[in-house]
C-alpha cells in the first residue's frame, strides 16, 4: 500500500463490469501515488522505464518520463523527492489539498475529507502521520475506489464527486508546479504525466454529465 490507509471492509469487492479503461485509470492514480508517497527504488524506476506511451499529449509525457527513468539512481531520486517535498523544515513543494486551497495546513479541505473518508469507512492507519489530503494518498485512494479495493468499486457519480470535491479544484495546480520547480527533473517529468491525465479526467467527468 503507497500510503498507509486502512478499510473496515478488507475483501476488495471489483465492479459488475470493470473495463480495461477503468484498470489504466486505477493503474495510473495508484503509480502516482506511489511516486509521490517515497522516492523510487531501483525496482521502481526500472517499472517507469519501461513504460510506453501513445502519440497523444499523456502518451508523450509518459514516454518523457519513461526515458527519464532510464537514466536515474535511485539516490538521485531520492535527493530530488527530499527538495521537493522535505528539504530543510519543508520542502520546495507543499503538496496538500489545504494548502492549495487555502494557503495554510490542516484546514476545511483536510475536515472535508476526513469526513468523506469516515462515511466510506476509510481511516488512517495509526503508523501513519501525514495529513490525509496529500496528493499521495488522494491518488491511491481515487485509484482504490475505481478498482473496488477498499470495498465495492464506486460508480461514476460517486467518482465524479470524489474527484470535483477533493482532486479536481487542485491537483492540475500542484502537477504544474512539480514541473516547473526548481529542484525537479525526473519528477517534471511526472507532473506532466499528473496533469495531462488530470485534464483528461476532469473532462470525462464534465462529459458523463451532458
Amino acid at each position: 500500500m503507497m500510503t498507509d490507509l486502512e478499510t473496515m471492509p478488507a475483501t476488495p469487492v471489483p465492479p459488475a463490469a470493470f473495463r480495461a479503461e477503468d484498470q489504466m485509470r486505477a493503474d495510473l492514480y495508484n503509480y502516482l501515488g506511489v511516486m509521490l508517497a517515497s522516492p523510487p527504488d531501483e525496482m521502481l524506476l526500472g517499472q517507469t522505464a519501461g513504460l510506453a506511451g501513445d502519440d497523444s499529449p499523456l502518451g508523450e509525457a509518459i514516454n518523457a518520463l519513461a526515458k527519464l527513468a532510464r537514466h536515474s539512481k535511485p539516490a538521485s531520486a531520492e535527493r530530488e523527492f527530499n527538495k521537493l517535498f522535505i528539504g530543510l523544515g519543508r520542502g520546495e513543494l507543499l503538496p496538500y489539498a489545504s494548502y492549495y486551497l487555502t494557503g495554510f495546513l490542516n484546514e476545511k479541505p483536510l475536515a472535508q475529507l476526513r469526513q468523506d473518508m469516515a462515511a466510506g469507512g476509510l481511516t488512517r492507519a495509526p503508523n501513519a502521520y501525514e495529513p490525509e489530503d496529500n496528493i499521495a494518498s488522494l491518488m491511491e485512494m481515487m485509484g482504490a475506489m475505481i478498482a473496488g479495493r477498499f470495498g465495492a468499486a464506486a460508480d461514476l457519480t460517486r467518482q465524479k464527486q470524489f474527484f470535483g470535491k477533493h482532486i479536481g479544484p487542485w491537483a492540475g495546480h500542484f502537477f504544474s508546479d512539480l514541473e516547473g520547480a526548481k529542484s525537479s527533473v525526473l519528477y517534471a517529468a511526472l507532473g506532466a504525466v499528473g496533469r495531462q491525465f488530470m485534464e483528461i479526467e476532469a473532462e470525462a467527468f464534465r462529459m458523463s454529465a451532458e
